[in-house]
């Protein structure tokens, strides 16, 4: 078994005014003052100083462009040879240019459908193989955060990390009680490195948006701010061992999540210490295979538990990449193991978000495009005074022929390629709370497709969306479930609850209608029913006459779909431990 470790990024605190240099802070400032990003208290820091900005402008410039030529004059070569230098070359550009760009190709690394899989390889080695920084220097800042040296602290401390990263390094030691920890300490220097890039970034952005073949100059400038403040969140260590807690808490109960264990007493801003993780990385599916594990079913795990944090918990992990996903033995009812680790990148979805984004989910479901362009309305994506007579169309367009039939051949590349179209011709914009929701999910979908390129996330996420609202095992979703399946004169939607339940019968037919059964058995006649049991009786009673055709309608789809026939051979799908 491979061991792993949580790798070296990390979470934050704030800074109440304009950053400062190492060679002007003045001796009263807190080290809490370094970790604020305020986009133009910085801008102003930046422009004051000319002797930082401008060779670094010429770095940046002259790097990237190098690259470019390059990309450009080899990039359709079909030599092996030149395609693995290219992505060599991609790999120590981004690496040398420092932890803004290594976050840039980070995020490229799990998309192996916008970049070569010739060159997947090079950039994975961005998420935990970069070159360390110097052991003195680790030692030195564990010491000045811990208040005694490592070896007092640690009863076995290595001369050397396991693994570097962009934000810090990761050392396995031991503790006095035998214990393995995995100890990330913090590259020096982080806060005046990442202000400085994060200056010139911006304004290069803004600079070239308008060029950019998309509708997206206006809040670009707000999405780098939210990926900004992401990486000051991500360099206080006190932040992400608070994160990791919480995210353990809400996880609690499900052994297919692992979260390890923070400990406290030997974490401050810049040392994170937490249980050792024993695993192996999922970014490739041959090692999976050779340490015996099902790559489908850790797949599955890890996009239910992404659903979760979004349309559950409303707190989520933002950097799912394979560096900080490991797979773990066992499975627990047919789902695979994993430890997350990493949590300086989290982010939360507000309670309206969250439902709204559930009932969008719900709507493509139902192929209902004038409800998910109000959805789009509430999200931000469109201006509450858009002319939605054209855009409707346009989703159905777009949205229709990819969900349409054929669900399996949805990903979300194919849509944003067509979505970026109608970001040119119509008014939609991305919200800045939403770009770390789309980097996670693009993230998560990327990792999967990686380990499996024929995977489609809606295949899990369709199913996962259906059963909760069937299930009604919240207030939240027993309204909802109301909304959907009943239209505003009360009628029930015989479709509308076909389409859900086809959604959870076609994966593995006869076998997930079980739950679904038991739980809307359980909700029909149970306490929480009530609003669903009156809806009921109302929309097949009207006139003071027995609604007959909604009648057969119902009873005819629950013969259809739980028939004995159906439901035994789901349980001997579930009794066959080769279905899971």
């Amino acid at each position: 078994m491979i061991v792993a470790a949580p790798t070296p990024a990390s979470s934050s605190a704030s800074r109440p005014r304009g950053p400062l240099d190492s060679n002007s802070r003045p001796q009263a400032a807190s080290a809490d003052s370094e970790l604020r990003y305020d986009p133009a208290a910085d801008l102003r820091w930046l422009l004051l100083r000319p002797w930082i900005w401008i060779g670094r402008l010429v770095v940046v410039l002259s790097t990237l462009g190098s690259l470019a030529v390059s990309l450009a004059v080899q990039g359709n070569s079909s030599d092996p040879e030149v395609q693995r230098g290219l992505a060599r070359r991609i790999l120590t550009t981004l690496s040398g240019l420092g932890p803004c760009f290594i976050k840039v190709g980070q995020a490229l690394s799990t998309r192996p459908d916008l970049v070569r899989r010739d060159w997947l390889d090079e950039l994975t080695r961005l998420q935990d193989d970069l070159p360390a920084f110097p052991h003195a220097i680790a030692l030195q800042l564990i010491e000045q955060e811990l208040g005694a040296p490592a070896d007092q602290l640690f009863d076995d401390f290595p001369d050397y990390p396991v693994a570097a990263a962009s934000l810090g390094q990761v050392y396995k030691a031991r503790l006095a009680d035998g214990q393995w920890v995995a100890v990330k300490v913090q590259r020096p220097q982080l806060p005046f490195l990442l202000r400085r890039d994060l200056v010139l970034i911006r304004s290069l952005a803004i600079l070239v948006a308008p060029l950019l073949p998309l509708n997206l100059g206006f809040g670009l400038g707000a999405i780098i701010d939210e990926f900004g403040q992401t990486l000051f969140d991500e360099i206080d260590y006190r932040k992400e061992a608070a994160n990791a807690e919480h995210f353990a808490r809400l996880f609690e109960g499900q052994p297919e999540v692992m979260v390890p264990r923070v400990e406290r007493h030997l974490s401050a801003r810049r040392v994170l210490t937490t249980q050792w993780v024993n695993g192996t990385k999922m970014q490739n599916r041959r090692e999976l295979e050779a340490h015996h594990l099902d790559p489908s079913a850790l797949i599955r795990t890890g996009v239910i538990a992404g659903l979760q944090q979004l349309l559950e918990f409303g707190y989520f992990h933002a950097d799912p990449h394979p560096g900080n996903l490991f797979a773990l033995p066992g499975k627990t009812n047919g789902l695979g193991h994993v430890g997350y680790v990493d949590f300086g990148m989290m982010d939360s979805l507000s309670d309206s978000d969250r439902l709204t984004l559930t009932g969008a989910v719900v709507h493509l479901i139902n192929r209902d495009f004038e409800a998910l362009a109000q959805d789009f309305i509430v999200l931000g994506f469109l201006n509450p005074k858009a002319d939605l007579a054209p855009i409707v169309p346009a989703l159905e367009e777009v949205l229709g022929g990819a969900l349409g039939e054929n669900v399996g051949n949805f990903n979300f590349k194919a849509i944003t390629d067509r979505f970026s179209e109608l970001m040119y011709d119509y008014p939609f914009r991305v919200p800045a709370r939403f770009a770390l929701i789309i980097r996670a999910v693009v993230s998560q979908e990327g990792l999967a497709m990686r380990l499996d390129p024929d995977f489609r996330i809606i295949r899990v996420a369709y199913p996962y969306v259906a059963r909760r609202l069937l299930a009604g095992d919240t207030a939240e979703m027993r309204e909802k479930l109301l909304e959907v399946i009943f239209d505003r004169e009360g009628r029930l939607r015989i479709e509308r609850l076909e389409n859900l339940l086809a959604v959870v019968d076609n994966e593995q037919p006869g076998a997930d209608l079980l739950p679904v059964a038991r739980d809307g058995l359980r909700l029909l006649l149970g306490r929480d029913g009530s609003g669903l049991r009156q809806r009921l009786l109302l929309s097949l009673v009207s006139d003071d006459r027995l609604n007959t055709d909604d009648l057969r309608a119902l009873l005819k789809l629950v013969r259809r779909r739980f028939s004995a026939r159906r439901l035994a051979g789901g349980v001997l799908a579930r009794l066959n431990p080769l279905a899971a």
